[in-house]
């Protein structure tokens, strides 16, 4: 007879430890990029909500940016960095397809030996994330996971497209994931819609790019660079029709209801997504949103960190509050949760 594989020792329930988020130096108002577009400040708060953005300096890299959220979240943990068993980064501007941005980053912090490795879901990345890390500690795979969500998003943008140049933006936030007396992470619900590609990707693989860089180089001519493009009417019917599903399968999968929510923060993509998705959700006046976005922009994976430190820093919302999480984008993919909010430096 075999002998028998040993088991992980799991645990019950698993909370968000410690929060922590980094934003870029440079502000950039609207009025610094209307004219590139052809637009005005009126008119992307109109259709975004968004009044101001951050924009990373080169010295603010994928990992710079990480590694000073992290540190922030393990404070508020009250935890060190070799108390960390795992680092699951979410991101989908990397500007390198190896070594992981959550293994170098490990390494900033002064980790040693630990898991680490990137997650690509869009906007939905961190929630993924987070429902990875949360599965991690339950298992006993891991008793604390760093869980961070990053973007430079500003190196994937062309300056003159109207439809997009005025909505991304750059950051990151941080969290920690372990073990808790009660449960304060919700069962995650996710999925993806792959019809839905071409409503946000980059626009050329980077096989085409440069097999055209090849063929610009060979006869003297030029080529342009891939960017990330957006059909934001596709992305917004999308949203206002589907994630009141994704929302509520959340809230079920919890046992929760929107009455007994604290707070609310969705993917900062979108102030009319935001406003259609309360009014569909019939939440409460007394239920705080995140409202990050008009300051911040869109920050993709690292939106919903972002957004929860802004909320809890500004006193809508405290530690221990009752939240529902939403994030949704590229691919079309969406991922949520019901969380305690944790604690901030």
């Amino acid at each position: 007879m075999p002998a028998p594989i040993a088991t992980a020792n799991p645990v019950t329930h698993t909370a968000l430890l410690g929060l922590g988020a980094y934003r870029p130096r440079r502000v950039v108002p609207n009025a610094e990029i209307v004219d590139a577009i052809n637009s005005s400040d009126e008119w992307i708060q109109t259709r975004s909500g968004i009044k101001s953005r951050g924009w990373a300096d080169l010295e603010e890299t994928i990992v710079s940016m990480s590694v000073a959220a992290s540190r922030d979240a393990l404070a508020a943990a009250g935890l060190e960095a070799g108390q960390i068993d795992a680092v699951v980064l979410a991101t989908s501007s990397q500007m390198v397809l190896g070594p992981s941005a959550g293994a170098v980053v490990a390494t900033e912090l002064g980790m040693h030996d630990t898991a680490a490795y990137d997650i690509s879901a869009g906007c939905a990345g961190f929630c993924y994330a987070l429902g990875n890390a949360a599965s991690l500690v339950r298992a006993g795979q891991a008793r604390h996971v760093l869980v961070i969500g990053v973007e430079r998003l500003s190196d994937l943008l062309d300056p003159t497209d109207r439809t997009c140049a005025f909505i991304f933006a750059d950051g990151a936030g941080a969290v920690v994931v372990g073990p808790a007396d009660a449960e304060g992470i919700g069962p995650v619900a996710w999925g993806s819609d792959g019809t839905q590609t071409e409503a946000i990707k980059q626009d050329k693989d980077f096989k085409q790019y440069f097999a055209e860089v090849a063929a610009a180089e060979a006869s003297g001519g030029t080529t342009e660079r891939p960017y990330i493009r957006m059909n934001g009417s596709a992305v917004f019917r999308w949203a206002v029709t589907f994630l009141e599903k994704a929302c509520r399968d959340a809230l079920e999968k919890s046992g929760i209801t929107a009455g007994d929510l604290d707070a609310f923060v969705p993917h900062q993509a979108n102030s009319r997504i935001t406003d259609a998705l309360i009014r569909t959700l019939g939440l409460p006046e007394t239920v705080a949103v995140a409202r990050d976005i008009v300051e911040t922009g869109n920050t993709s994976a690292a939106s919903i960190p972002m957004a929860m430190e802004q909320l809890l820093r500004s006193g809508g919302a405290k530690p221990g509050d009752t939240a529902l999480l939403l994030g949704f984008g590229a691919g079309l993919a969406y991922a949520g949760q019901v969380v305690r909010l944790p604690a901030i430096v």
